[in-house]
């Protein structure tokens, strides 16, 4: 049982439009917070979208989803699962970037993780662009490959852009199986889709072993079918989950940079993730919200119950329990 220090506000004592807000009402917990000790999984916010080479903005994301996820109730609603009674969770609050310099926001945010995983917190993480994962690998890889489950339209496998930068959302699980912090035989990457400028990012999953599911296949075969194939693919391994909210066709999560039509919709984009029950997952983020191209806020909305849904399956594996 959660201690009751971690125990989110209820909406029953404080309205949710009340108070300020952290991510689903828990207790701000920061690096140097006498109780860091005590969190099991730590919410982090990465402010961050330097590597965006289109329509920017998710450097706001944290803030808009933080927001958004007062409305995250204490129950999940069809398994049953409650996240916060299984593990202390916190909000560990954001990792401060340098919006001037790709390298120094990267060194700044892999040693802000160093920090929570020496501390045995595991991390689920709200950004920023894509390229966010890539410095959290850093830390959460730091003594061994990783498997990898991807919900993306893009494979984010490029090698460069324009000519010789290598550092973008569209590049950092190439550069993550060049440091080798990604195992690439237990890596699935699911609901690929898009035109494309080549073939280079999939000739090189070939290559390498990746495993890609395109949203063809995702619908044809559905997606609990898909699921069991990813479990199969990460097996007992340590696992981390990246999940940008692109995978959603736009019609249900317009505010995001680099939109594909043809995806999952939104109750398929909550039951991919409970289809990771049972993953040992070390880490997880929730990615590429841009609340610019977000008026509605319904995008934001999508992603913190995405985020809930992860929650669940980090809190249900802190237990042994599945979802």
């Amino acid at each position: 049982m959660s201690d009751d220090f971690f125990q989110p506000v209820s909406g029953m004592d404080l309205p949710r439009f009340a108070g300020i807000p952290t991510f689903m009402r828990l207790p701000h917990v920061p690096l140097d917070h006498a109780r860091l000790s005590d969190v099991d999984i730590g919410l982090v916010g990465v402010p961050w979208d330097s590597g965006t080479t289109n329509r920017p903005g998710p450097r706001h994301g944290p803030r808009q989803l933080r927001d958004a996820s007062t409305m995250i109730r204490a129950e999940h609603g069809v398994s049953g699962i409650r996240p916060f009674e299984l593990a202390n969770c916190a909000d560990l609050g954001d990792v401060g970037p340098n919006p001037a310099d790709i390298a120094d926001s990267m060194r700044r945010i892999t040693g802000f993780y160093e920090e929570v995983l020496a501390a045995g917190i595991r991390p689920l993480t709200a950004g920023g662009d894509h390229l966010s994962t890539l410095p959290i690998l850093r830390a959460v890889a730091a003594t061994g490959p990783v498997g990898l489950i991807l919900f993306d339209s893009h494979t984010d496998l490029y090698r460069s852009y324009f000519g010789g930068t290598m550092y973008t959302h569209g590049t950092p699980f190439r550069r993550a199986c060049e440091e080798g912090l990604l195992d690439p035989s237990r890596v699935i990457m699911i609901g690929i889709r898009g035109t494309q400028y080549d073939s280079e990012d999939r000739d090189f999953a070939r290559a390498e072993g990746i495993r890609i599911v395109p949203i063809e296949e995702f619908h044809a075969r559905g997606a609990r079918d898909v699921m069991a194939e990813a479990r199969e693919v990460a097996g007992t391994g340590a696992t981390y989950v990246s999940y940008d909210i692109d995978f959603v066709d736009p019609a249900f999560a317009p505010g995001t940079g680099t939109p594909e039509v043809g995806g999952p919709n939104s109750f398929e984009a909550l039951d991919v993730v409970r289809g990771l029950a049972g993953v040992n997952i070390v880490g997880a983020d929730l990615v590429e919200v841009s609340p610019p191209f977000d008026p509605s806020g319904g995008t934001a909305y999508l992603g913190v119950s995405i985020m809930f849904e992860l929650l669940c399956q980090m809190a249900s594996g802190q237990r042994g329990e599945a979802a």
